[in-house]
């Protein structure tokens, strides 16, 4: 097992929570993610890693498989500019690869936004730390676990 899969174990185990990780092959989309666990796209949580551009921070945007971020309300959330977070950056402060961002366990802590179109299923799949990893568990339990503040980042949302 990885070290980034047993990492979000112990934060799932940490928050009280019991989920299913399954593994998958690797998905390089949400419908591919969505097929891999036979569900709507739009339960899976694509983990989107920005850098604000004044703290050079990460931070971290938990959306529906069928949702695009809107720039503007996403930099109006963050409080500063975002630019794209590149692999090291995500690596470093997250722990975790592209692809395989986990919504919790991350190594420093990070600033969560998560979009309210998650909250419309009792149950969702988010990466488990690598690109074959996924979880499953109610949106309130990922929120929670998470510290994710619910709001509207996404396009036409």
């Amino acid at each position: 097992m990885s070290k980034s899969l047993k990492r979000v174990r112990a934060a799932l185990d940490t928050a009280g929570l019991t989920p299913t990780i399954v593994e998958t092959r690797q998905s390089r989309t949400a419908v591919e993610a969505a097929h891999s666990v036979d569900c709507e796209v739009d339960q899976i949580v694509k983990s989107i890693v920005f850098k604000g551009e004044t703290s050079q921070q990460a931070i971290l945007f938990l959306t529906a498989g069928g949702n695009q971020i809107d720039a503007a309300k996403a930099t109006a959330l963050a409080g500063e500019p975002l630019v794209k977070a590149d692999a090291a950056l995500i690596r470093s402060q997250t722990g975790f690869a592209i692809g395989g961002v986990s919504p919790i366990g991350h190594l420093n802590p990070i600033r969560v936004f998560m979009d309210p179109r998650l909250n419309d299923f009792s149950t969702i799949w988010a990466a488990a730390g690598t690109p074959r990893h996924v979880f499953s568990a109610a949106p309130d339990e990922i929120r929670t676990s998470s510290g994710a503040v619910l709001a509207n980042f996404v396009m036409n949302g």
